[in-house]
């Protein structure tokens, strides 16, 4: 069993901020799959998917970003999930990426987003698959807190939605092909 796991904030202010990129990618993985996130379970909603032939979990947390850890690990242990390495991706949006730009890579450190720090000391390892989506824009930014819980401009929301169906690639070839080669194709 997989884990796909979208971090975000819960409610419905938070729905099209930039830091909800993880919650609007495992939404569009759910609705190609044709499957619903919204079982609670681990303070998460959760729906089941097979994609590319594997069986997988998309997961929500509902901990706000900051707290995303205690979902994760008390969802680690409940699947039995024995190699986070290779069964857990998560994804997260990226300020110091440009705005569209997707960076796949194995491991690494939380690059300051706080939902990954999160996870990284609970479950003990930064040793999984993450995917993070650049939402830096092409201006100095005087207070990224801020900036990371707004939302989104109508005008870039089609330019979003591209940007998702990239990701969603993404995420279809680190099943069928691996990380590294995946890494290579849209790095």
């Amino acid at each position: 069993m997989r884990l796909i796991v979208g971090l975000g904030n819960p409610g419905e202010e938070y729905k099209w901020t930039r830091h909800n990129l993880g919650f609007m990618l495992i939404d569009k993985l759910a609705a190609e799959a044709d499957v619903t996130v919204k079982r609670r379970d681990c303070r998460s909603l959760m729906g089941s998917a097979v994609i590319g032939g594997e069986r997988i979990r998309l997961v929500k947390p509902q901990t706000f970003m900051n707290l995303s850890g205690e979902a994760v690990a008390c969802l680690l242990a409940k699947e039995k999930v024995d190699d986070a390495s290779q069964d857990l991706i998560v994804i997260s949006d990226d300020l110091a990426l440009p705005f569209g730009t997707i960076r796949l890579r194995e491991r690494g450190s939380a690059g300051g987003h706080n939902g990954l720090k999160s996870i990284i000391s609970t479950i003990g390892t930064s040793e999984f698959i993450r995917l993070r989506i650049g939402i830096q824009p092409d201006h100095p930014v005087s207070d990224s807190k801020a900036f990371v819980l707004e939302d989104f401009r109508k005008p870039q929301r089609d330019e979003v939605q591209e940007i998702l169906a990239r990701a969603a690639e993404a995420v279809h070839s680190v099943l069928r092909d691996g990380i590294r080669k995946a890494m290579s194709l849209y790095n």
